[in-house]
């Protein structure tokens, strides 16, 4: 039976079983614990936890009466701290794996887990979710039950909120009836072929009708709608995005303009972009990964991909990976619009309007929100398979 992941409070969910993320002795914390007990009754749970469990260890986990919740039972996993070197890890993949045996054990056929852990004993939310997937999904291999994968925190409410009130409206103004877009694909391939000609052109030939160029210079940009505009309107209206790269007066701090004998400033960074024309996915996203800064852990952690496969794809450069894999590498690089339907081309993969998954990962993308949990969180919301499986 597979999993589900909602956002919800984990007090009011109408599993049979709850899981509570419990501290080693009979005590209360903040966060989840204190919902549960606050909503079960504090006083009466406090005095079963005391009398009945007294003290626990770290991984292991109790079960409990559900007292005034929906649920019939609580099962609480006493959770660990997070530690960077790694060392907890396999605490946390105890709870679930002691949770889901006292599921088993009591005949519990449906179990809401919290993200243990990833509240005030500081796992990462991304990582967090992996390992709760990895044990979830190994035990229902075997075994029937319901499981929800329950996301109610402040942070996730308040994106929650941000991605509600925009999302709707970018699916209705995104997503069309038809299968399949041919001229949106025309497009991404004669933009490539373009480039790739330009890039073997000599150079007094690379720009023979400088009002089509597509300016990466806010200086240029400037002096070209200067030239064509009435109006700031007109050219917010006409040209948004490198607009808005205008406004941003760090941009042009970031690229070293270079004069090429024509009247043009080509950035370093469109070189090194051309430069790269004919690298497959797997060395462009490292290009991609190594342009940003970042490194490797930051990415595949962020993208909930595990290490082992990232190796994969760092070594050979002929990987192809799956579309669900391409989409949250670009996730997991914090690629913007342009840069990820570029990866993704060279996958042999495009973004269809036509597809609601690939619209509502757009809509991520373009509005930087780099969070694969909140992605899954929203395709489930509208009925669609999650990325992390």
């Amino acid at each position: 039976m597979p999993y589900s992941i909602v956002r919800n409070d984990i007090t009011k969910m109408n599993s049979e079983a709850i899981v509570n993320t419990a501290n080693e002795n009979p005590t209360v914390g903040t966060g989840c614990d204190y919902s549960i007990y606050t909503a079960a009754g504090y006083d009466e749970l406090l005095k079963y936890r005391e009398e009945k469990i007294g003290y626990v260890k770290e991984g292991d986990a109790f079960i409990t009466p559900g007292f005034n919740l929906k649920a019939k039972y609580i099962i609480h996993a006493v959770s660990p701290r997070y530690n960077e070197d790694g060392s907890s890890e396999e605490l946390l993949r105890s709870c679930y794996k002691n949770s889901l045996a006292l599921a088993k054990e009591n005949n519990i056929k449906s179990i809401s887990f919290p993200l243990i852990s990833t509240g005030g004993f500081g796992y990462p939310k991304v990582e967090g979710l992996r390992i709760a997937l990895d044990e979830i999904s190994s035990f229902l291999i075997e075994n029937d039950l319901e499981v929800f994968i329950v996301v109610f925190d402040e942070e996730s409410t308040s994106l929650s909120e941000k991605i509600t009130s925009k999302l709707k409206q970018f699916i209705s103004q995104n997503y069309v009836e038809k299968k399949f877009d041919e001229e949106y694909n025309s497009v991404i391939s004669d933009s490539m072929m373009g480039m790739a000609a330009a890039a073997s052109m000599p150079r007094e030939s690379k720009v023979k009708d400088k009002s089509r160029f597509n300016f990466n210079s806010p200086r240029l940009f400037a002096s070209r709608m200067a030239k064509e505009c009435d109006s700031e309107a007109e050219i917010r209206a006409r040209e948004p995005v490198h607009y808005e790269r205008y406004l941003d007066e760090s941009y042009d701090e970031e690229c070293e303009f270079t004069d090429d004998g024509y009247g043009l400033d080509y950035s370093e960074k469109l070189e090194a972009r051309l430069s790269h024309l004919s690298d497959t996915f797997s060395q462009y996203l490292m290009f991609l990964i190594d342009e940003k800064g970042m490194k490797g852990p930051e990415v595949y952690n962020s993208a909930c991909i595990d290490k082992r496969t990232f190796s994969k794809i760092k070594k050979n450069i002929n990987y192809h990976p799956d579309k669900s894999t391409a989409l949250r590498l670009c996730v997991g690089a914090r690629l913007n619009i342009d840069q990820t339907k570029d990866l993704l081309a060279r996958a042999g993969y495009a973004l269809s309007s036509a597809d609601m998954t690939d619209v509502i990962f757009e809509f991520f993308i373009e509005n930087e929100i780099y969070d694969v949990v909140e992605l899954d969180i929203s395709l489930e919301e509208h009925g669609l398979p999650c990325f992390i499986s």
